[in-house]
């Protein structure tokens, strides 16, 4: 059950390839790849890349960084396109909010309109019951109290790279932690702490591909889904497990916020 479950393969980088790319990651023993919006433009082509690809499933959401790009009907728009697809044959494929959140990191000039979307989707993640999937870039305690505020208890804090309070914290409200290529790097020492000692049960797998590279890859190449069972061996070894059980396990996770992907990994 090797699941990636971030993963931007509707991104330009992959334009050239995409499925060279895909069936090199089903060769490596990829079963699913759940596949996230960032703006309203990029759901339609998601949803068609997904149609004809069973094992990729996507979620719908704004990305923080681009809320500014969001006209004032946003929200409006993806409770519309959210009610349409779960009422068609794409329904199963749909299986969260996302990726949605907060991002401080590079600015925080627009924290007002930032909250107002990520409170906006965490309300059509209540009303449709579907799990989210958040970006929390230096905003891991804001996006937690959001999450208390609506209520919400299913889901990913993607690229987490937090404190383990922080972490324990995200663990408390039901909230798995994605982690991916930044734990293979060596100075990357808090996050690997964290990779060992964290709760095997609160842990899921991702590439965030084309980003996020793995050491072996280096900053400036491509980052693609083929390379989620090396990052499972990385996480096997730092937690001095088999990579089998290591694979199951976070599998498993995957499938409790996604219960969806539950009919791929049989």
């Amino acid at each position: 059950m090797l699941i990636d479950t971030h993963c931007h393969l509707d991104a330009p980088e992959f334009d050239v390839d995409r499925e060279a790319v895909w069936q090199a990651s089903l060769q490596a023993g990829l079963r699913a790849v759940v596949i996230p919006g960032v703006t309203a433009d990029t759901f339609q082509p998601i949803m068609r890349w997904c149609a004809d690809h069973p094992q990729a499933v996507f979620a719908l959401g704004w990305h923080p960084l681009f809320v500014d790009q969001a006209p004032q009907t946003a929200l409006q728009d993806l409770q519309q396109t959210i009610e349409q697809v779960l009422a068609g044959p794409q329904a199963h494929q749909l299986v969260a909010i996302g990726e949605i959140g907060l991002d401080f990191y590079i600015t925080r000039d627009n924290e007002a309109h930032q909250v107002a979307m990520l409170e906006g989707q965490l309300q059509l993640a209540k009303k449709f019951e579907l799990p989210v999937i958040l970006h929390v870039r230096s905003s891991i305690d804001t996006v937690l109290k959001y999450l208390r505020k609506h209520d919400i208890h299913q889901g990913i804090a993607h690229a987490f790279n937090g404190s383990r309070q922080q972490a324990d914290a995200m663990a408390a409200q039901g909230l798995k932690m994605g982690f991916g290529g930044a734990m293979t790097w060596p100075r990357a020492l808090r996050i690997r702490k964290l990779a060992a000692e964290l709760p095997v049960e609160h842990i899921v797998l991702e590439t965030d591909a084309p980003d996020i590279q793995p050491v072996w890859i280096g900053h400036q190449a491509r980052n693609s889904p083929d390379q989620l069972k090396r990052i499972a061996e990385e996480m096997a070894s730092i937690r001095r497990i088999e990579i089998s059980q290591l694979i199951e396990m976070t599998g498993k996770n995957s499938l409790q916020v996604f219960p969806k992907l539950a009919h791929l990994c049989t």
